[in-house]
């Protein structure tokens, strides 16, 4: 893994972060996890404001993965504010939620969702879905390089 790779764990329920972060080690995942427990402290993190104003460790993020279900602010209005941001619009957001509602995957892939995952269960069958996610988003997945970025998004 590069250093510096990090993964913004946006998720209140104190179990899944739990289960979440025994995963990513079990899988040797990513270097960098952060967790933040509601969708307010998300999008300060991500923006630089609030309580991230002074210095943001979510400023390198490579991947979200975002629970719908949250306090303050609820994670299909973090979804919609982060792709509808030049900054972190091109941030990979997988949703790793309870919910099985069609509302909430149409609303999601409407809003720009890269992927909707259903959080199983059991944790052999949550730790494996774990591991997939990270190996493909992490380790797979190709990111265009922060110039090319900057170069496309001024030439719009």
């Amino acid at each position: 893994m590069t250093n510096g790779t990090e993964i913004l764990l946006i998720e209140d329920n104190p179990e899944d972060v739990e289960i979440t972060l025994r995963a990513f080690h079990k899988h040797h995942i990513a270097n960098r996890v952060h967790v933040v427990r509601d969708g307010e402290e998300a999008l300060e993190c991500l923006f630089g404001t609030g309580r991230y104003a002074e210095r943001s460790p979510c400023r390198n993020t490579k991947l979200i993965l975002l629970d719908l279900k949250l306090p303050k602010v609820d994670g299909l209005e973090v979804l919609q504010k982060c792709k509808s941001d030049p900054r972190t619009k091109g941030i990979p957001i997988v949703v790793l939620t309870s919910s099985r509602e069609e509302q909430d995957l149409v609303k999601s892939y409407n809003l720009g969702v890269n992927s909707y995952v259903v959080k199983p269960v059991d944790f052999p069958q949550f730790s494996d879905a774990v591991r997939q996610v990270g190996l493909y988003w992490i380790l797979l997945n190709q990111f265009p390089s922060e110039l090319a970025l900057e170069s496309a998004s001024q030439s719009n």
